[in-house]
């Protein structure tokens, strides 16, 4: 007698040109927290979706079995009747809804055909209690942040009953704090008896919270690890997931630095939303040919603030200060100006502002300068096809052609396909916030190499992180930002983890 929830025996699924599973295998068992690891593309995601019923009975090969019987679900509906219930990445609550309605839309509490609208906000009172929150179960969702939003997903999911909880990156877009308390309530549940499947890159919390963890890669089961026998660490999970060794999770690179390409001075700038609001003061950078520096500081700290309004004022009001590219004064007021003078941003939010999901990856690839391609205002089709397959293969962008969806790749080639993009435009400057946000260690490394190619080239690089090892690991420079004012400036051999966080704490009168 198996004490296992759940076992999935060979499932194979298959996409138009791409075998997404093949023969992959689980097992989870009652009451645990188990983890799913693998790097983008390694089929996680999709496996979650066989199982949830979003890909339904048929689509794929293999069987289910959830609590001893076999399962054909025709769609999610059967599996939330058997208590399965799945949180994808991208948070589906509506926005203009109440925090009750949202957590029992499609579950409405009813009496004789009208909304009990007194046991729906009691009712949704008790569960956003026992996940934590103590909002008002009338607040719409759009009232609170992103963290919070992750709970009444939960509370959600408790309201169908669940048995097993999946949850896909449910801490990519959530800070320290929140992450902890998420962590803290998945510790929790398990001790209530719910089992739960966590897909998660952050391999510090896989191992702080995972009873077991399986390890996808190409789309293929590679080995269980039992997290409770002890000795699994995150580079034995990254072996796994990689296939070899990570000796460094950075590759070995040593900069070749130049003369001063851009220089910021006296940089201020308000808030668009609250009327006298400085969220950057009195900011000073420079960046240099061949360099990569780094920009540390704490959410809220005005990182994002102050690269959006560098390029081309697309963040901020009343912005004031100069900028200097190769020592000449520039005006930056548009976008356009921006990538004219040889300044490119690659955002922090890839899927909102830096791709067209709905779009090829050709598109997206020339999306910034469109006009290298044209020819008495019309796009040349054949060069735009192969400006990008030369970025396909450059990047090695895992994608059957150039004519692929991006909003179907995984997260690190839909992130290569936002640097090409820019790459594309033949910057001077390249500021790159966030780069490898929500992508696993393989991916990363992979970008870290391209960025390095990149300062050879001669490309000055600011690159915003929330990670502060990924920022020891590759730049040659850090300057440390706190509630808008740059605080601290630590050259690669003077910088440490401890150093940096006094400056991101520092606050400057």
């Amino acid at each position: 007698m198996t004490d296992a929830i759940l076992q999935m025996r060979g499932i194979t699924k298959t996409f138009p040109g791409v075998k997404a599973l093949q023969d992959v295998n689980l097992e989870v068992r009652r009451g645990e927290i188990h983890a799913i690891c693998g790097e983008n593309g390694a089929g996680k995601s999709t496996l979650m979706k066989v199982l949830s019923g979003v890909y339904p009975h048929g689509s794929y090969d293999g069987e289910i079995y959830f609590d001893g019987g076999l399962c054909d679900f025709a769609g999610i509906r059967d599996s939330e009747k058997r208590g399965i219930v799945i949180i994808h990445q991208e948070l589906a609550l509506s926005p203009y809804l109440s925090l009750a309605e949202n957590i029992f839309l499609g579950n409405e509490r009813a009496k004789r055909g009208l909304i009990d609208w007194t046991r729906t906000n009691a009712e949704a009172a008790d569960l956003l209690n026992r996940v934590g929150l103590r909002e008002n179960p009338t607040t719409t969702a759009m009232d609170i942040g992103v963290g919070k939003q992750q709970l009444v997903e939960i509370a959600k999911a408790l309201s169908k009953e669940v048995r097993l909880l999946i949850l896909d990156e449910p801490t990519a877009a959530l800070n320290d704090e929140d992450s902890a308390h998420l962590l803290d309530l998945l510790r929790g549940l398990r001790d209530e008896g719910i089992t739960c499947v966590i897909i998660s890159h952050k391999l510090n919390e896989i191992e702080a919270v995972a009873d077991s963890v399986t390890i996808l890669r190409d789309g293929r089961t590679i080995e269980t690890l039992d997290m409770r026998a002890g000795g699994v660490t995150e580079d034995r999970i990254i072996s796994g997931m990689v296939g070899r060794d990570l000796e460094h999770r950075f590759p070995p690179h040593e900069s070749t630095i130049g003369e001063e390409v851009l220089r910021i001075e006296d940089w201020k700038v308000h808030s668009p939303t609250q009327h006298g609001r400085v969220v950057v003061s009195e900011a000073h950078l420079t960046l240099r040919r061949g360099e990569i520096v780094g920009l540390a500081g704490l959410m809220g700290a005005g990182r994002t603030e102050l690269a959006m309004s560098v390029f081309g004022r697309s963040y901020g009001v009343d912005i004031s200060g100069r900028v200097f590219k190769n020592g000449k004064e520039i005006q930056i007021r548009t976008v356009g100006d921006a990538i004219r003078h040889g300044i490119a941003y690659a955002t922090e939010d890839r899927k909102r502002y830096g791709l067209n999901l709905i779009e090829d990856i050709k598109r997206n690839v020339s999306a910034a300068r469109l006009e290298k391609l044209a020819n008495r205002g019309w796009v040349h089709d054949n060069e735009e096809y192969r400006v990008a397959e030369e970025f396909r293969s450059s990047l090695n962008i895992k994608a059957p052609s150039v004519a692929s969806t991006s909003g179907n790749l995984s997260g690190g080639n839909q992130q290569k396909v936002v640097l090409a993009k820019w790459m594309f435009t033949d910057p001077d400057v390249l500021i790159l916030d966030e780069p490898t946000r929500g992508i696993d260690v393989g991916a990363k490394y992979e970008i870290y190499g391209i960025i390095n190619r990149l300062a050879d080239q001669g490309k000055a690089i600011l690159v915003i992180s929330s990670e502060l090892p990924e920022l020891l690991g590759i730049c040659d420079r850090i300057y440390a930002l706190s509630a808008g004012r740059i605080t601290g400036e630590l050259s690669r051999a003077n910088a440490t983890p401890e150093r940096l966080m006094a400056y991101m704490t520092t606050v400057k009168e």
